[in-house]
């Protein structure tokens, strides 16, 4: 289990909880914003000067930085056991339960009863985009929907629709995309560069992950943690798909669901 998956997943319900933002490379300063807490792990026997230094800058600027050194790479397994016992507690002093992952199992719930829908009927509720062109559609809900198209600056565009949510990004809140995309370098590559542009731009935190893999580990923060997020769903139609054996549908349709 990685850190990212057990902090959001224990933490982040009920409104509350801890944002882990796992693989944004380290910035200046001047990128962040004044509600990061930065921990440093530092392996001893392979330490970077350059990160050193980026570590020691963002401390003189006043973000606050916890540093833990790691003697070799065995002592590892007590960094699990640390960040395990950390993410209990925190917790606690949040007043929620770390132990359980309720809109995970909702999810689940909601996801079956779509499918048991497409079973009987072949086919999904229509939806349509709220923006088309260059080979993208846009799609949300009508109260999304509205919100975008006040904030658009100019004629309506792809980037404009796009621009229109980042706008909305405020001092504490997040931006995540999430990509049900291959999982290739370029994908991640191509994403990694616009999370940091965001960041870059609005001093924002930014989270990645790829789908459906984000479901079981910032999942459950994303839908119930603080309402501090603005998120980017990124989806592509399938080069090939492939059935769910004893099932009507495919991976396609679960994963468009």
């Amino acid at each position: 289990m990685n850190s990212e998956q057990l902090i959001a997943e224990s933490t982040g319900k009920d409104g509350n909880g801890l944002i882990p933002i796992a693989g944004e490379a380290l910035g200046p300063p001047d990128a962040y914003g004044p509600d990061r807490l930065f921990v440093y792990l530092r392996l001893d026997e392979q330490a970077e000067t350059g990160q050193d230094a980026a570590i020691d800058a963002l401390e003189r600027a006043g973000q606050p930085v916890v540093r833990i050194a790691i003697a070799d790479i065995y002592d590892v397994g007590h960094e699990f056991f640390r960040w395990e016992l950390a993410t209990a507690v925190a917790g606690s002093i949040i007043g929620i339960n770390p132990f359980n992952q309720p809109d995970v199992e909702a999810s689940k719930l909601a996801t079956r009863e779509l499918t048991s829908s497409f079973e009987k009927m072949g086919m999904f509720p229509t939806e349509t985009p709220i923006f088309a062109g260059t080979g993208l559609r846009l799609f949300t809900d009508a109260k999304n929907a509205a919100a975008l198209k006040q904030g658009l600056d100019g004629e309506p565009s792809i980037a404009g629709y796009l621009r229109a949510p980042l706008n909305q990004i405020r001092r504490g809140d997040y931006f995540a995309m999430l990509a049900y995309l291959a999982m290739t370098d370029q994908h991640e590559d191509a994403l990694q560069a616009m999370r940091l542009a965001v960041r870059d731009r609005t001093r924002a935190a930014t989270c990645l992950g790829f789908g459906p893999r984000f479901l079981h580990s910032t999942g459950q923060a994303y839908k119930g943690g603080p309402n501090t997020g603005v998120f980017l769903q990124i989806t592509c139609d399938d080069a090939t798909d492939i059935p769910v054996p004893g099932q009507k549908y495919s991976f396609g349709v679960v994963k468009a669901d």
